[in-house]
């Protein structure tokens, strides 16, 4: 009555094998810890830029204030000259120092953000997650670089319009685009740090108005640094603002600058920037 045993399918046949089959029972091991860093930090990076596309009057206003230091401020000390520029209108001297300026305003208060998050509950939704913290932090500080970089074109445009003198050499202008992104970097970074020292959008408010125009002042992003006072020249050269701005001055009008000194401070100050604001995030979110 039994008949010879059915002979067995082929593994092709079936799509399975050994090792398929073993694919199938035990699902490949997820990535974790620093393997994950860089997908995240894209990922944290879109969904801070999706919310330009339900409000983009942030980038509207913002606008406003550096046209109106190049078509005021700018023009008006190029007509006195008194300020040494080496050789360059004013107007030129100052363009770079404002896509710097531009940048720094839009950064140092994305700590109300995640203030906000954090009281909307966001943020602990967001902790409870495998994503590192330097993940979450990465994403929101180069989102606001992206910020940046928006506002950096409209002062390019603004200024060639007014005739200044920028170079329209692309890696020249890759170049800045990365400075512009480096510099909001650490900058957002101080403001998420602040954020998890004082846990509140009002004290955070009031410290990031207190230091925003010192640290502009502060800088060479106005007049050179040779004619600063001796005390002031001492906080320029460590005031990572300085060095953006030289850098984008090296990079748009060629004049003389130290790039990769300007990187590596850059560089430097974005990477303390993160892990300092990655550490408090927990503090933050209690």
């Amino acid at each position: 009555m039994s008949g010879a045993p059915a002979a067995p399918r082929p593994a092709s046949a079936e799509g399975t094998g050994p090792g398929r089959l073993d694919l199938l029972l035990v699902p490949p091991r997820a990535r974790t810890g620093w393997r994950v860093l860089p997908a995240r930090v894209v990922a944290m990076c879109v969904v801070e830029l999706q919310k330009l596309r339900h409000d983009r009057t942030e980038l509207y206003t913002r606008a406003v204030q550096p046209a109106l230091w190049l078509l005021i401020f700018g023009e008006t000390f190029t007509r006195i000259k008194a300020i040494p520029t080496g050789g360059i209108p004013y107007i030129d001297f100052l363009a770079p120092g404002i896509i710097a300026q531009s940048a720094m305003f839009i950064a140092i208060f994305y700590g109300i953000m995640i203030i906000w998050e954090r009281d909307a509950g966001i943020l602990t939704k967001l902790l409870v997650t495998p994503t590192p913290r330097a993940a979450l932090i990465s994403g929101k500080a180069f989102a606001s670089g992206v910020k940046a970089l928006i506002q950096a074109v409209v002062v390019i445009v603004i200024a060639a319009a007014l005739g200044v003198g920028l170079t329209w050499n692309p890696l020249r202008l890759l170049g800045v685009a990365v400075v512009v992104v480096l510099g909001s970097a650490f900058f957002s970074c101080l403001s998420m740090t602040i954020a998890g020292i004082v846990l509140t959008r009002d004290r955070l408010m009031g410290i990031g108005q207190a230091i925003t125009m010192p640290l502009f002042f502060a800088s060479n992003a106005l007049y050179p640094v040779a004619i600063m006072p001796g005390w002031l020249q001492v906080v320029s050269k460590i005031n990572p603002l300085s060095y953006q701005v030289d850098a984008l001055r090296g990079l748009l009008l060629g004049t003389p600058s130290h790039l990769l000194l300007d990187f590596g401070v850059l560089v430097l100050a974005a990477a303390a920037g993160i892990a300092a604001a990655s550490s408090l995030l927990g503090r933050l979110a209690r």
